[in-house]
């Protein structure tokens, strides 16, 4: 069989919740794009996408932004699926001549979504224009100034505009104030340090207890201190495990007693709950992220024959507390009580926990080229695919309608 390479990047409204994801093409080891024949390029993204993996195994319920060929758009190559949940990108490099213009024209009649990809205005381009839905900006490839002025003429028209490589949270502020709809780039990724700011939960203690709870024999004593130190999520439990819910004739007062009852299934629910419906500074795409990573860090580390699997899975899920937390790895790993190869392989992503990390995390990134090939291509997808249909089941045994495969709405 051949190898099959999944690419998506989540595509984020004003509020940061997902509303699509764009696929991308990429070649079998390589982390460049790069081909000969973009109508083979456009097929192996469509026939990968619908036939070989699922749509919905890649984007849930939010539709899929492809980039097409000039053939695909004139009809040379029929597109074989509906305009139902995707969005058709026009590349910048499309001679808009008559035949596509009139060729654009009949796909927006027959239901289809436009996307202008890496917009620079020509006159010629008009016809365009005014019949996208969405226009797309290379931020970091046009001058400030210039793209101000064109994000001002387009906001007169009924068209949505997506900055497209936003990498820092500034970034992400500059294009909210002049006007986008909508946000591509690693921006939600890239920690913005900020210090003493307080928060409604203790995000270290909750993704330190969810990772503890992935244990099959996690230790109430342990329990018991790790909750402890949420004074908030004490009162949670106990305020639960007292409510009509649970039925408990006499009161518990003893939060050891309430874990006792509630159970670790029940306690895990609630703490996944608790993190996404308390993420409100954050793009939800992060828990999701997380909760990818630590599943296929131990699908991987099973695949490897490693020992310890539910280490694995803590690496993964620990691995975008930077983020969540807007500090440096270093100074979340110094709060939290972790042994040292897990600590090692979060910093410098030493030993067979980092190693498998560090796979992780480059399939996440598309950079197939520098992968390890102790394994091959075909492990690493299936891990890849099982990850995303285990959070998408995990969230929606917890939270009705969540899905990590589309992002998440609830979560």
């Amino acid at each position: 069989m051949d190898d099959i390479y999944v690419g998506r990047q989540p595509i984020y409204n004003r509020s940061l919740e997902v509303i699509g994801y764009e696929l991308l093409y990429r070649s079998g080891h390589d982390n460049q794009a790069q081909f000969l024949d973009g109508d083979q390029a456009t097929g192996e993204v469509i026939l990968n996408t619908f036939l070989e993996l699922g749509l919905e195994n890649i984007t849930g319920r939010h539709p899929a932004f492809i980039n097409l060929s000039r053939s695909f758009l004139v009809g040379d190559r029929p597109l074989p699926f509906s305009s139902k949940r995707v969005v058709l990108e026009v590349l910048e490099d499309i001679e808009p001549d008559p035949v596509l213009i009139e060729a654009v024209r009949r796909l927006v009649k027959n239901g289809y979504i436009i996307a202008l990809d890496d917009f620079v205005y020509r006159p010629e381009l008009e016809p365009l224009v005014e019949l996208a839905h969405i226009i797309k900006f290379d931020i970091l490839g046009i001058d400030p100034e210039v793209l101000a002025g064109r994000v001002q003429a387009l906001k007169q028209r009924k068209v949505r505009l997506l900055a497209e490589k936003v990498e820092t949270h500034e970034e992400f502020e500059r294009c909210k104030q002049l006007g986008f709809d909508y946000f591509q780039g690693y921006f939600f990724c890239k920690p913005n340090i900020v210090r003493g700011r307080s928060r409604p939960v203790n995000r270290l203690v909750l993704m330190n207890l969810l990772a503890e709870l992935q244990h099959p024999d996690t230790d109430i004593n342990k329990l018991e201190k790790m909750v402890a130190q949420d004074a908030a999520l004490t009162y949670r439990l106990l305020r639960y495990v007292n409510s009509p819910c649970v039925a408990i004739r006499r009161k518990v007062e003893s939060l050891r007693r309430a874990l006792v009852i509630i159970g670790a299934s029940t306690i895990k629910n609630w703490i996944t709950l608790i993190l996404f419906t308390r993420l409100d500074d954050k793009p939800r795409e992060l828990m999701v992220t997380a909760l990818v990573r630590a599943r296929m860090c131990e699908l991987l580390g099973a695949a490897r024959r490693h020992d310890g699997l539910d280490r694995f899975f803590t690496v993964g899920l620990l691995s975008a507390m930077d983020a969540l937390m807007d500090r440096p790895m270093e100074e979340v790993l110094e709060e939290l009580p972790l042994v040292d190869d897990v600590k090692a392989a979060l910093r410098s992503r030493e030993g067979h926990l980092g190693q498998v990390l560090e796979q992780v995390l480059l399939y996440e990134w598309g950079a197939w080229d520098r992968m390890c090939q102790s394994l091959d291509g075909t492990t690493y997808r299936q891990a890849y695919l099982d990850s995303v249909r285990w959070a998408g089941d995990s969230l929606s045994a917890v939270i009705p309608g969540a899905d990590a495969r589309a992002g998440t709405r609830a979560g």
